[in-house]
């Protein structure tokens, strides 16, 4: 298996993926075969007749929850595989600035006020923007020459606790007839309540924000020798990191904003990915986005079809999720190594 190039590793992902998508059209209670499917995208295309039944349910139901699975599963595994190469530490998830805590109170306030739907994924949006801001805020102003990566990292800490507090505060006084069920369901992970309009916005922030780190991928790759390396190199790390956190930001605030909270995720797929195509960045990141959209796509066609009912996202990706932290923890526990 080592023998075998990290490229090629990288194209058998792509079309598990791919396979995963067309087989997720299948997927549901209302039954579709592959022939159905592919009339349907024959008949988008002008080639041939399409039903109206299957139509309806391909195109305004399941492509949008496998775009979104796809692209929430990628967005949150790229920013944990960069978060995990700047920080130097395997343990790191995109939630430690404080992103996802910020995140779910801007959803809560939205939801407690009675807002559209759009408002709610703005708010959800800028409440994880707000949190990495302050975060990256109180880390700059004190750590003053130190440990700037621990002294932000320590910073997501308390922004997180803090944002966490205010969600509580907001769960305590919304109506537990009305708005609590609604706060605690969102709170949970789900794409169900995905639709083709609610895709646009936040696939252009995971775009934008995917660009510049691909593009840097190669000097991402250098802060994992820490910050003399690249300064020899005459790369500004300061700068660098900067980007990375913005851009990382920006990526799991948009996947939060249009799934809600899905756990583990940008934890675990970058360390499988890491398995199976090296520590390398320039590979890890596309790699990332593959492994995170498809094993997010698996666990949302188990989250739909295992039961009658239909299992909330973010209970299952952590319940699968648990064993293999414990596994990280033992393994990593006296560092990267």
């Amino acid at each position: 298996m080592s023998s075998v190039s990290p490229q090629f590793k990288l194209t058998i992902l792509l079309f598990l993926l791919i396979a995963m998508i067309f087989i997720s059209f299948l997927l549901g209670r209302f039954h579709l075969s592959a022939a159905d499917v592919i009339s349907v995208f024959g008949g988008w295309m002008g080639f041939v007749p399409e039903t109206r039944s299957a139509s309806h349910v391909v195109m305004e139901l399941r492509l949008p929850r496998i775009i979104g699975a796809v692209m929430v599963g990628a967005a949150l595994s790229v920013s944990g595989a960069a978060y995990q190469v700047m920080f130097r530490n395997p343990m790191v998830s995109p939630a430690i600035l404080g992103v996802s805590a910020g995140a779910a109170f801007g959803a809560a306030v939205a939801i407690l006020w009675s807002v559209p739907s759009f408002f709610v994924h703005a708010a959800t949006f800028l409440g994880g923007l707000c949190a990495v801001g302050i975060t990256y805020v109180i880390g700059a102003k004190f750590c003053r020459g130190g440990n700037t990566t621990l002294a932000i990292i320590l910073s997501g800490i308390i922004v997180s606790t803090l944002f966490t507090s205010l969600l509580s505060m907001i769960k305590y006084v919304a109506d537990p007839y009305d708005k609590l069920p609604v706060i605690v369901y969102w709170l949970m992970g789900s794409l169900a309540a995905i639709s083709p309009d609610s895709l646009f916005f936040p696939l252009v922030f995971m775009g934008a924000a995917f660009i510049p780190l691909f593009l840097l991928r190669w000097r991402i790759n250098l802060l994992s020798f820490g910050d003399e390396e690249p300064q020899t190199l005459g790369i500004p790390v300061e700068r660098l990191r900067l980007i990375v956190i913005l851009c990382a930001t920006l990526m799991t605030a948009a996947a939060v904003s249009l799934s809600g909270i899905i756990g583990l995720v940008g934890l675990i797929v970058p360390h499988l990915v890491r398995f199976i195509v090296g520590p390398d960045f320039r590979f890890l990141l596309p790699g990332s986005a593959l492994m995170g959209g498809l094993s997010l796509l698996a666990s949302d066609n188990l989250a739909r079809t295992l039961w009658t009912m239909e299992i909330p996202l973010g209970i299952l990706t952590s319940l699968f999720g648990v064993p293999f932290f414990l596994y990280l923890l033992v393994k990593y526990h006296h560092g990267w190594d």
